[in-house]
């Protein structure tokens, strides 16, 4: 049953996954992650310089490389992991917690395959530079194909009559089915090669970031013994 000690259980174990979750994910981003992000920069920069128009431009403020930047990132790597800790704690809280950290794990594997590889069949991460469809498409799609993703997960893994599991399956299926909102032109001012180095550094990051906010929250809000 929830009460006030269940709750502040749940939000002490989510600040601690949060921290660590989110400090794991900036350490793997800035070996992997963020140099291939700053080679994709130098050639959306070198891109842009032709075009007299762009040159007197307001830009909006953005940190700048080194450790200003590896401070913001973590900051919001941080925040982020402790949002999402908060939600896998919660659904834990109501399917009964986890005994220890390796159930924690599938938990975490399904946060990553709803938020992570679900939308990412339709909109991979992308490198600065490349042309995109309207944002407001891809936020609807993406939000469309998580709920959907949550769902069809919880149905495959806890209903109890085939035709609902039936359904689980059809709701995996069906934002791709509708496919996702693309650009009319594709392109890209990176080379192709270095966006596919991008997306697979991605890929791994997500993967260690939800693998460790499944088992951190397994072991901080298990059920006692």
């Amino acid at each position: 049953m929830f009460n006030l000690t269940t709750f502040r259980e749940l939000v002490v174990a989510a600040l601690w996954t949060g921290l660590l979750a989110g400090l794991l994910l900036t350490a793997v981003q800035q070996i992997q992650v963020i140099p291939t992000l700053l080679q994709a920069e130098v050639y959306e920069e070198a891109a842009a310089v032709p075009n007299a128009e762009n040159r007197h431009e307001h830009h909006d403020w953005q940190p700048e490389n080194g450790w200003e930047r590896t401070f913001f990132t973590a900051v919001a790597n941080i925040s982020l992991g402790v949002g999402f800790a908060l939600l896998i704690g919660a659904v834990m809280c109501l399917r009964g917690r986890p005994s220890h950290w390796r159930m924690g794990l599938l938990w975490g594997l399904a946060g990553y395959l709803t938020f992570f590889v679900a939308p990412s069949l339709g909109l991979p991460p992308e490198v600065p530079g490349t042309e995109a469809a309207k944002l407001a498409d891809r936020q609807s799609w993406w939000l469309i194909t998580v709920l959907d993703t949550g769902f069809g997960l919880s149905l495959l893994a806890f209903a109890k009559t085939r035709t609902n599991q039936f359904f689980g399956v059809v709701l995996l299926a069906a934002p791709h089915l509708i496919s996702a909102p693309q650009p009319e032109v594709h392109s890209s001012a990176a080379p192709a090669e270095l966006a596919q180095s991008f997306i697979i550094a991605t890929v791994f990051a997500n993967a260690v970031f939800w693998l460790a906010i499944g088992g951190l929250m397994g072991q901080f809000y298990k059920k006692e013994s």
